[in-house]
């Protein structure tokens, strides 16, 4: 895989903007290294919840209604 980047125009909350680019002067490093680092921590804990929805795929279900009722019935709420 070749090392390439792509260009976008990411429009950012004045405040975020003013803090990655103090975070970025701290760090020693670019406002797109921590956004690309930000996007990279999300997109993986965007696959560890697809495993572990697969994990749990054959797992039974229960109605929202049941809990509750359930809840009720024991003095819960």
């Amino acid at each position: 895989m070749r090392n390439e980047h792509k260009r976008a125009t990411v429009y950012f909350d004045p405040d975020i903007h003013r803090a990655l680019r103090h975070k970025a002067a701290e760090t020693e490093r670019s406002v797109s290294d921590l956004v690309n680092e930000a996007v990279r921590r999300s997109l993986a804990e965007d696959a560890e919840d697809l495993v572990a929805f697969e994990d749990r795929v054959a797992e039974p279900t229960v109605r929202f209604e049941t809990v509750v009722k359930d809840l009720k019935r024991r003095g819960k709420i």
